[in-house]
């Protein structure tokens, strides 16, 4: 995702002389709002281009908050003011490209100002909605009946990626992303819903389980503790799998039966066998990390790092039969071993969850659950400390921030 988060940013960016940084294209409205941006390093090339006169001090590389321009909504879009936006560890996997857009790919808010092409749309000003954060898109053909990001138009920005998102007061919306909050969803802690609760409702609810069974959620964090309570909710067992005691502190208190340090308990894969009669039957798994320590198949405890270790041991947890579902995103390749999958010892499933269209089922279970997120609210001048927290391994809630 990197790359192509990288080349499209490149395609809608341009250099800004006066202000000496790389910029998105923008429909720019009337009056300025604050935003959380990521400050980039130019390239040499990028400073030789500038007059150096105009090219002030070396960027910073870090997030910043700017005062910049309230974005105006197009056709097909609403102009939202945010309430809530919250951060990913998605939204840290390319901030290191030459782009300046604002961070952020989790975000609910109020219409603010329609567009005159959605006012028969079925909302209205003042509205309480979340939002998907991939736009331009056609929303209708083939690829974007799979995934947005796939639009055959090849006009698909990404919020918070390759165009701005939602660290901001106002953003721009598609009016075919967006949802009316249910009453029992408070719009001020709503942004995670819109990505982590939507991908771990799928990936729960898609992992071939029946009331009863027990389930694994690998790694605690924002989705794990989200799955968590969806899981509960569905009826099924959860164990949890971290190497951080504070997360999985948090998803014992959600309801898990059982949660277990990979990295401290050496004979967890054991005790997991015992309480589970043999493994579970599907382990859902979020964690991108390459420090949890899981045991291979000669049952030899390895903490030292290696390569997407979070998934190299799910096998071990899981009992004959088994599905692992693949949900966080770790910087190598997975190494599966395809006898194992021609023997039925376990089955690898996915689920591609960006289209609005699957959307209602996800909120209207997290609604009639009353399943919330964890969150640790901040201020936006927070922003940069969020995401080195979010880099170093230090968050145990979803960060957000309100407006």
């Amino acid at each position: 995702m990197t790359a192509s988060v990288t080349e499209a940013a490149k395609a809608n960016s341009e250099l800004d002389p006066a202000a000496g940084k790389v910029t998105l294209k923008a429909t720019a409205g009337k009056g300025t709002m604050r935003a959380g941006q990521w400050d980039p390093v130019r390239s040499p090339h990028d400073v030789e281009e500038i007059d150096r006169s105009h090219a002030g001090p070396q960027e910073q590389k870090k997030v910043v908050i700017r005062e910049v321009s309230i974005p105006e909504a197009g056709p097909g879009q609403f102009l939202v003011k945010i309430a809530s936006a919250s951060l990913c560890h998605s939204d840290i996997l390319s901030i290191d490209a030459n782009n300046a857009a604002t961070l952020g790919h989790e975000g609910a808010g109020h219409i603010e100002k329609m567009h005159p092409s959605v006012e028969d749309k079925g909302f209205k000003v003042g509205d309480p909605i979340g939002f998907l954060y991939i736009i331009g898109c056609c929303f209708e053909c083939e690829g974007c009946m799979i995934h947005n990001i796939h639009c055959v138009t090849g006009k698909q920005l990404l919020q918070g990626f390759t165009t701005d998102g939602f660290f901001a007061e106002y953003a721009v919306v598609d009016y075919q992303n967006a949802i009316k909050l249910p009453e029992t969803i408070d719009i001020k802690t709503a942004s995670p819903i819109f990505c982590a609760g939507i991908t771990a409702f799928h990936a729960v609810d898609n992992a071939e389980l029946k009331e009863g069974d027990w389930m694994a959620v690998v790694g605690a964090g924002g989705l794990g503790q989200q799955a968590t309570q969806i899981a509960k909710a569905m009826g099924f067992k959860v164990v949890a799998l971290d190497v951080n005691d504070a997360t999985l502190e948090v998803c014992q208190k959600q309801g898990a039966d059982a949660v277990f340090n990979s990295m401290s308990n050496k004979d967890y894969v054991e005790e997991l066998k015992k309480l589970t009669s043999g493994g579970v039957k599907a382990a859902c798994v979020f964690s991108n990390a390459d420090a949890v320590s899981l045991r291979n198949s000669a049952h030899t405890v390895r903490q030292s790092l290696i390569k997407n270790q979070a998934y190299a041991g799910v096998p071990s947890i899981l009992r004959l039969g088994g599905v692992m579902m693949v949900i966080g995103l770790p910087n190598n390749p997975l190494k599966i071993s395809s006898m194992d999958l021609a023997l039925g010892k376990y089955k690898v499933k996915s689920e591609s969850t960006s289209i609005p269209q699957r959307m209602k089922k996800a909120v209207e279970f997290l609604a009639k659950h009353n399943i919330k997120p964890e969150v640790q609210q901040r201020k936006l001048d927070d922003l940069n400390d969020m995401v080195t927290e979010m880099r170093e391994g230090k968050a145990t809630k979803r960060m957000l921030v309100n407006f």
